[in-house]
């Protein structure tokens, strides 16, 4: 009996060893191109670049993506891919991968530990459709995972290589289409969510994608896409829709062809389309960046191209068309507080700006955007720089959805002031894109002066986001009401701020005069 006791004993323990050796054994998943091995970090599993789509370069440079090639043995997922080829854009974009590359179609997943069946949330991250990549710290995806969801973020093709379009591509398209592919690559992370995800603890059934400026654009994009019908069920867009040609438009293939073939011959001497794909990355994407014509590196963005987007946003909104899906939408407070003034008074240049953009209509103007003090003008001339750059956009987008879509409504306006950032120039102020640390739970990767209010607000918005990634509906417990969007309460909007408060919205008289003057001029 007591050398039983022993082998009893002995067994106890290499039972303990093993399962502290499971424990510490590093997360593995199957997905239909292989077996992936990422980290545990925490309470979070983390899988990062993991082929989605096959690489496209060279003779495969502009075509859709296809298939990743599957592998054998265990697959290594502990470091991002390379973002996608750019140039320095902003000054306030920081990187945690290789650096860019034309192979960069990978993704990246954040799952608890243990996730079985959980809400899938995809982020599509912005910078103008010319820059941007999943390895951003402000965009990890780990606290929110804390939160009970699956994230994902995908890298997706950018400007020249993301947007070009040329008449030989149509013509070599089954589908006479040619442009967006990068809103291509982020429907093919989609359906490689659709079929990938429940391996990692995720519910392909209740997919939200979720995204920032050119991220948010192209959420507005999705919706209309009927390629993406059935692999979202919420959209969640923080500042841009593609409803305004006056933020980043989407101009029809036709003349998006003449302007992309007047690049290519007048900054590389290239006519065909065999000689531009010859072109090595560098070169072509050094020639994309240059500023002619009046041209920027943001010349390359989405386009109506028949295919992807067989009409224009908003006629595929106008006509119930979309993919009807809770939306929850909003921008930020300052979104144009970097408008200049150009040595100008304010009160001068407000009313120089509402005779020069409204002419006879320039009263009305200087009604909803008052200049009657310096000060006065300085924030309504900020005011409509941001409506023109993004807020009315947005706005757009929602109203589009509330007249022709049965599923809920939220809109928001981010009005908390973050604390300077002397390094990247940003003053204190709801500027563009500083919801994005709140969102992700990820104050601490910047070295400001967060106060008990960011942690409190961060903490807020988690869990609107994580809330109506699983019902639609972003209200909990603990949480200020947020009501529907609609007309029977005012128009109701939440400001998210310290305290946060859902008020009925002040300023639809402005989008409204706004809406009705752009559209007869035919430049919305």
């Amino acid at each position: 009996m007591k050398i039983l006791g022993k082998w009893v004993v002995l067994s106890a323990v290499l039972t303990s060893v093993s399962s502290v050796a499971m424990a510490k054994s590093p997360p593995r998943a199957s997905t239909d191109t292989g077996v992936v091995e990422g980290n545990k970090d925490g309470s979070v599993n983390v899988f990062l670049g993991i082929p989605y789509a096959a690489p496209l370069v060279g003779q495969l440079r502009w075509k859709p993506p296809a298939p990743a090639a599957k592998w054998s043995g265990v697959r290594k997922a502990t470091e991002f891919g390379p973002r996608c080829m750019q140039g320095r854009v902003f000054g306030d974009m920081v990187f945690r991968d290789p650096g860019p590359s034309e192979d960069c179609l990978t993704l990246n997943v954040w799952a608890p530990v243990d996730a079985k069946n959980l809400p899938v949330m995809v982020w599509i991250y912005g910078g103008g459709f010319v820059a941007g990549g999943t390895s951003e710290p402000r965009q990890d995806g780990h606290n929110l995972a804390k939160r009970g969801v699956v994230v994902v973020s995908m890298n997706y093709r950018l400007g020249v290589f993301g947007f070009f379009t040329h008449p030989e591509l149509a013509a070599e398209s089954d589908y006479k289409a040619a442009g967006n592919y990068g809103l291509l690559d982020q429907t093919a992370a989609l359906s490689w969510v659709q079929r990938n995800i429940a391996a990692f603890g995720g519910n392909p059934g209740n997919v939200t994608i979720f995204g920032e400026s050119a991220g948010s654009f192209s959420v507005s994009a999705q919706m209309a896409s009927p390629l993406a019908k059935g692999l979202l069920h919420k959209a969640i867009g923080e500042s841009g829709g593609g409803f305004s040609s006056r933020g980043l438009p989407f101009k029809k293939l036709e003349e998006r062809e003449q302007e992309d073939a007047k690049f290519a011959e007048s900054t590389l001497g290239l006519k065909s389309l065999a000689d531009l794909r010859a072109v090595p990355a560098e070169e072509l994407l050094d020639a994309a960046l240059q500023k002619q014509d009046g041209k920027s590196e943001f010349r390359f963005s989405p386009d109506v191209d028949g295919y992807f987007l067989p009409s224009p946003i908003p006629e595929i909104f106008a006509k119930g068309q979309q993919n009807d899906v809770p939306l929850l939408a909003g921008w930020n407070r300052d979104e144009g507080h970097f408008a200049p003034t150009a040595g100008v008074a304010p009160t001068v240049s407000a009313k120089e700006t509402a005779e020069k953009e409204f002419g006879s209509r320039a009263a009305e103007f200087l009604k909803l955007y008052p200049a009657n003090t310096d000060a006065e003008a300085t924030r309504s001339l900020s005011d409509f720089a941001g409506d023109q750059f993004i807020a009315w956009s947005t706005w757009k987008w929602i109203e589009a959805q509330k007249k022709t879509g049965k599923a809920p409504v939220y809109r928001y306006r981010f009005d908390f002031e973050v604390p300077a950032d002397p390094k990247n120039n940003h003053a204190a102020a709801a500027y563009h894109s500083s919801e994005i640390e709140y969102v992700f739970g990820q104050l601490d990767w910047k070295d400001l002066p967060w106060r008990a209010e960011d942690r409190g607000l961060t903490e807020q918005m988690q869990k609107y986001w994580t809330n109506f990634a699983r019902s639609g509906d972003p209200n909990g417990a603990g949480l200020p009401r947020w009501p529907v969007y609609s007309a029977d309460s005012g128009w109701e909007v939440i400001h998210f701020n310290s305290p946060s408060e859902a008020v009925k919205d002040s300023l639809r008289a402005r989008y409204l005069f706004l809406d009705e003057v752009w559209a007869k001029q035919g430049g919305q």
